[in-house]
């Protein structure tokens, strides 16, 4: 097998969109895991919860 730069090229394209794919697989299902609602409702609540009044 005659490792070429067209074939190393070739497969290193296609490991990296395949990778990039299934790493976007991954945060689209942790994102919307139903468990873990409470903990971004939690996060987004937070920034409002530390406000004690208007900024002067």
């Amino acid at each position: 097998m005659d490792l070429s730069y067209e074939t190393l090229s070739t497969i290193a394209k296609s490991f990296g969109l395949f990778y990039l794919i299934a790493l976007s697989i991954g945060i689209t299902i942790y994102a919307f895991w139903p468990s873990l609602g409470k903990r971004f409702d939690k996060a987004a609540q937070s920034v409002l919860d530390d406000e004690e009044g208007p900024c002067r």
